[in-house]
């Protein structure tokens, strides 16, 4: 065997993972790399951007019914097409503040690029095709990260496994935050990892003060993304983990200075009372003084039901959380320098999601941002193939090509059968319900998909309805039995029983979505 082609092999020498020794050596070699393995790793993670784009872009709108997160978002980033500060025209143009503006500008962006789709669903799906991007982007980034640390035959199972898991598409395919978020954090440990290196590369300040900033790009996406990037640099610098402590003091203080600016800039247009309120109300969310929203919110079902519920899609998610928290051990135990860096990112992670699920307000989106580092951890930790090859080496090559399999079955499903009800109602409503005619809104976020063609509201008794002339009702009966509607089952049921059926899809996100005619209110059973 070759020289060039041992050092991709898990297992032998170059890929190894080695203990920290005293001079801090990592597996990241020497300041030189052979132009060959780099120019390799680079086209391997050309091949994991555009594969992992593809996949997402292949039925975008089919694949995932519309979150109603995704239609604030979509208008959000809409009103700062023109620059300043973010806000929702629903609210009556009021400043949104809840989220820092780092991906509404991205949208902003985007639509730049591509133009604007006043339609709410082309919209909407016109800036999932800028996650996809994104989350090809993260499967670039993951490979470089890996075959640096590990090797490429590494590098490749961690794009596959990112690619093709079910919950990790279920986050990319939909306009959320989160897939940004993320991409700004690998971006930054990407750098940070570097300096681990002995002896450092050129510019290390220039680097740690890079690295920091890429890090502070994912807390101006993402309030809590600073728990991960922050917060985890600081404790490697107490622990004198990952580079040298200066630089993880340049990098934590850099990963503040995009959020300062942004607070700053707020302040100097007279705003700064409204973000003080708004973030006080989030990090009450946050510690879960304040429950409106997630699993913990009242009438919201346990997040064990629907773990249960979602268990047949998202089994293999599952088992490579269940096997992250080993392969954390491991690392935090055994890793070298660059190891232990990552794995205080996963740790983090962990402990934030831990807190959010027992006191905090925990959305299921959130537990993207811990599925991605456990993938790293689980692939930087896994048994590494020598010869003569170990069974321990054996099950991980058969845990990976079940686990993709399973995936792959699951992807191909998710775009073969449609999941696009809201889009489908649309489409039937234009047809046949007039504009701008009264629809009693009954579970579900109907009420803002819809309100841009019709009057709607959550009209539930007959009184109401009368009041609001509403002939149309759209009905979730899934979200009324699992409590998010503001009526009662026996009040839809009631609702269901006066109206005659239109429309019904049946799909995998929301379950039955029903369109009724109403009697004419004060008319019999009206």
């Amino acid at each position: 065997m070759s020289a060039n082609t041992r050092a991709d092999v898990p297992g032998t020498a170059a890929s190894s993972p080695p203990g920290p020794g005293p001079t801090g050596a990592t597996p990241a070699g020497a300041r030189s790399r052979p132009r060959g393995p780099a120019l390799r790793t680079a086209a391997l993670a050309s091949a994991a951007f555009v594969v992992a784009t593809l996949l997402r872009l292949v039925g975008l709108g089919r694949a995932q019914d519309i979150f109603g997160d995704e239609v604030y978002y979509r208008a959000i980033g809409n009103s700062v097409a023109s620059g300043g500060f973010p806000y929702f025209p629903g609210d009556g143009g009021e400043l949104f503040f809840l989220h820092p503006p780092g991906y509404f500008y991205l949208e902003a962006g985007w639509q730049r690029l591509f133009g604007y789709r006043p339609d709410i669903v082309a919209g909407i799906y016109q800036m999932r095709s800028l996650n996809a991007v994104l989350a090809g982007a993260t499967a670039a980034v993951l490979v470089v990260l890996v075959a640096r640390l590990r090797s490429r035959y590494a590098a490749a199972a961690i794009a596959a496994l990112f690619a093709l898991d079910p919950f990790v598409l279920r986050v990319n395919d939909r306009v959320l935050l989160e897939t940004a978020t993320m991409f700004w954090v690998l971006l930054g440990y990407l750098v940070l990892i570097g300096l681990t290196r002995r002896p450092l590369p050129a510019r290390p300040g220039a680097r740690a003060l890079a690295g920091g900033l890429l890090l502070g790009l994912a807390v101006l996406t993402k309030d809590e993304a600073a728990l991960m990037t922050t917060v985890p640099v600081l404790v490697a610098m107490v622990l004198g983990w990952g580079p040298p402590r200066r630089l993880l003091a340049w990098a934590a203080a850099a990963s503040l200075l995009p959020y300062t600016v942004y607070v700053v800039v707020v302040a100097a247009n007279g705003h700064l009372v409204d973000l003080v309120n708004t973030k006080t109300v989030g990090v009450q969310r946050l510690l879960g003084l304040v429950q409106e929203t997630g699993f913990n919110a009242p009438r919201a079902p346990s997040l064990w039901s629907r773990l249960g519920h979602q268990a047949s899609t998202f089994g293999v998610t599952y088992l490579l959380l269940a096997v992250g928290a080993v392969a954390l051990y491991r690392l935090l135990r055994r890793g070298d320098q660059a190891r232990r860096l990552l794995a205080l990112l996963h740790a983090s992670a962990a402990v934030t999601l831990v807190y959010a699920l027992l006191f905090g307000t925990l959305e299921e989106q959130a537990l993207y941002l811990l599925l991605v580092p456990t993938m790293i951890s689980v692939v930087l930790a896994a048994p590494v193939v020598r010869r003569p090859v170990t069974r321990a080496a054996v099950a991980a090559l058969v845990a990976l090509t079940l686990a993709l399999g399973l995936s792959g079955a699951a992807y191909a499903t998710g775009r073969i059968t449609p999941d696009d009800g809201y889009s489908e109602l649309r489409a039937y409503m234009a047809a046949h319900v007039p504009a701008r005619a009264a629809v009693a809104t009954v579970g579900g976020d109907s009420d803002l998909i819809l309100t841009d063609r019709y009057r709607v509201g959550a009209w539930v008794t007959p009184a109401q309805r009368a009041a609001a002339q509403a002939r149309y009702a759209v009905v979730f009966p899934q979200a009324v039995e699992h409590g998010y509607s503001t009526a009662t089952p026996d009040q839809a049921r009631a609702l269901m029983r006066e109206g005659r059926l239109l429309y019904v899809f049946h799909g995998r996100s929301y379950g039955t979505i029903a369109l009724y005619e109403l009697p004419l209110p004060g008319s019999a059973g009206g």
